[in-house]
């Protein structure tokens, strides 16, 4: 990664939440996202939320565990803070108003919420690639389900500052798209 900062991006640290539903595109699209920037020469880091909260068993009375993804967040962002990176990318789900301040609360910066959306019929063909390339036929049924629910409770959280449609897009359209919404980036010459 280049040591040099670019001017024209953002000096303040800032984070960025990509959420959607089950099958989107959150983690590649962070990935890709985290491509652009380190071409970019912005530091940053990318974080999969999903991993800070992946033990077993989970509480009862937080089956996601997101007492456990907050308190590991706070540490791999203090940590990550403290070796430069001014810029966070997190992949995950912000349920409501309540859980996007959690997390704003954990990162300690500026937390903007990007949407992605695609339609149910995309979403469900990209569940159903996924679980069979990874062999996991069993679990297909509460993706495809939960995809729908999901997404219908983030429709209704309206947590999202801006919203960009993965539907018709290649993922690295989609991660060039979050990237020029959020501002974190100037537009460089033609090529």
């Amino acid at each position: 990664m280049p040591s040099t900062h670019d001017p024209a991006l953002p000096a303040e640290p800032a984070a960025l939440l990509i959420t959607g539903t089950v099958g989107v595109g959150k983690t590649s699209t962070a990935d890709l996202l985290g491509d652009l920037l380190a071409d970019a020469g912005l530091p940053h880091a990318v974080i999969d939320l999903d991993r800070l909260c992946q033990a077993w068993p989970a509480p009862d009375d937080d089956p996601f565990q997101q007492r456990l993804l907050l308190a590991n967040l706070r540490a791999v962002t203090a940590t990550y803070r403290s070796a430069g990176v001014r810029h966070l990318v997190l992949a995950g789900v912000a349920e409501d108003a309540a859980q996007r301040d959690a997390l704003q609360a954990a990162v300690g910066v500026p937390l903007r919420v990007c949407r992605l959306t695609a339609d149910l019929g995309s979403v469900q063909a990209r569940l159903r690639r996924r679980h069979e390339a990874d062999h996991d036929t069993e679990s297909l049924p509460w993706h495809l389900e939960r995809a729908a629910e999901l997404d219908s409770v983030l429709d209704r959280a309206a947590v999202a500052d801006l919203a960009v449609d993965t539907t018709r897009r290649t993922p690295a359209d989609v991660a060039a798209a979050v990237l020029e919404a959020t501002g974190w980036s100037r537009p460089g010459p033609s090529v």
